[in-house]
């Protein structure tokens, strides 16, 4: 018998840890993943990259949810848009947990999402489009952020209740509510006056449908979900991740893109020095390095820009004067440069079209190259005429018996003096006055070989001049 016996409870052991093994195994199977990604600063161009990497690995890992904890008080309404389409987009479920702030373009990502919890003494709302100023930009600005807004609550969905006989459908998230964090005419009774943008507290976004609860931390949104076994994975930027959200800054991109053109004009200033061009090469492979890497920029774009510059240079050094070749060269890095900033798949996809998309990139194109260009002829005024670069000026030394002369002091009775001009002015060249040649640098711009010249002024012995 007691052989049977041991059998008989050995294989009890065996059937219970058999059991509790498979219990283990499934308990393990069913832990929930939650990816959370961070998003705790103005909504640039590096919380765009942030997201897009970001949902990418949450998908590789196979997660059950993606968390965004938000803290905002908003950004580029672009960047916004385009995280607000990678949400809806999403084949995994998005939470966002407000933690405090979800204002403007904080606003338009929470509302994408499936699920929204938000702190105590936290706010959604406030998506009225500002300039850089804080300033309140045109009706056809904020008629799509409330095309979107409205959008955005209506892709939720709505709920059906049934009463009695009647079925009714309710929107999970009333549209109306959400085009009244952007337009203050919009009046909701008991909601919102007439005259004020609409911002809910977390108990009025509970009330209205807004927040599907109240959190004071990422895991107790998880349970107030009820998931009660999980695990949190976080996305954790890379010091490459860093780099291309520094570079992508539009500040930044509006910094190179004045070193670009100033390398550019000083090198045609002062040609053979090699440091500005080194400079604006070094700038453009800074610009458009980044976006090429974040798939922005194709190679089209990119020669584009590079076809500017060489149009730009034929029309400056082979066809004097400025005319069709040289305005078609800076259309071309204009188009180059702002291209490079917009996403193709906008061109692939108009549906995603909308205005903000090319007239915020263009602006800061347009308005990068005219400080880098103003600032670049005021600053070689400068530095032409100052002993600390005396190598930026023309200082050859030339000889008599090749027709020069030196300069004396009788250089500043030639102020009024007209003559021609024996080599281009880039701006500095060789005038002739009477028999005699002279270094001279031209007032404005260019001046073409054999153009007729005045003297304008003296300065510390070198001759200035415009053309006559």
């Amino acid at each position: 018998m007691r052989p049977k016996i041991f059998c008989v409870f050995l294989l009890i052991i065996l059937t219970v840890g058999f059991v509790h093994r498979l219990i283990g195994q499934d308990s393990i199977q069913h832990k929930k993943i939650i990816y959370k990604i961070n998003i705790k600063e103005n909504i640039m161009p590096t919380a765009w990259r942030m997201v897009k990497v970001g949902f990418d690995e949450a998908k590789k890992k196979n997660a059950d949810v993606i968390l965004i904890h938000l803290n905002t008080y908003g950004g580029m309404v672009d960047m916004a848009d385009s995280i607000r389409t990678k949400i809806l987009n999403s084949t995994i479920p998005v939470w966002v947990f407000i933690d405090n702030q979800a204002a403007s373009a904080g606003a338009l990502i929470s509302l994408a999402c499936d699920s929204i919890y938000m702190r105590k003494g936290g706010s959604i709302g406030a998506a009225t489009v500002v300039d850089q100023s804080g300033n309140v930009v045109p009706d056809k600005f904020q008629s799509f952020m409330r095309s979107t807004m409205r959008a955005t609550a209506e892709a939720k969905g709505y709920d059906t209740i049934i009463t009695g006989n009647d079925t009714i459908l309710k929107w999970r998230r009333d549209p109306h509510i959400a085009e009244a964090m952007v337009d203050p005419s919009i009046y909701i009774e008991g909601i919102i006056d007439s005259g004020k943008v609409l911002t809910f507290t977390a108990d009025e976004a509970i009330k209205h449908g807004y927040c599907e609860g109240n959190a004071e931390s990422v895991n107790e949104v998880i349970e107030k979900a009820g998931i009660k076994s999980y695990q949190i994975e976080e996305f954790r930027p890379t010091w490459l991740d860093k780099i291309i959200g520094f570079l992508t800054n539009p500040f930044v991109s509006g910094i190179l893109i004045m070193i670009i053109i100033g390398g550019i004009y000083f090198e045609l200033q002062t040609p053979g020095v090699g440091f500005p061009l080194a400079a604006a090469a070094t700038a453009a492979i800074l610009y458009f390095a980044p976006f090429y890497l974040e798939g922005l920029v194709e190679h089209w774009e990119i020669l584009i820009f590079i076809l500017g510059i060489i149009l730009v240079m034929v029309e400056i050094f082979a066809i004097p004067g400025f005319g069709v070749i040289g305005i078609s060269g800076i259309i071309l890095m204009v188009a180059g440069l702002t291209l490079a900033m917009i996403d193709n798949e906008i061109f692939r996809n108009p549906v995603n079209f909308n205005l903000l998309t090319i007239l915020k990139p263009f602006g800061i194109v347009v308005f990068s190259i005219f400080i880098g260009l103003i600032g670049s002829i005021l600053l070689s005024k400068k530095l032409l005429t100052s002993t600390l670069f005396p190598n930026l000026a023309l200082q050859n030394n030339l000889n008599a018996q090749d027709g020069y002369v030196g300069i004396d002091a009788k250089i500043k009775s030639m102020v009024g003096a007209e003559g021609m001009a024996i080599t281009m002015l880039r701006p500095s060249g060789k005038i002739q006055l009477g028999n005699d040649w002279f270094d001279a640098i031209a007032e404005f711009g260019y001046i073409e070989k054999g153009s007729k010249i005045k003297v304008s002024r003296d300065e510390a012995g070198q001759l200035y001049v415009i053309k006559a």
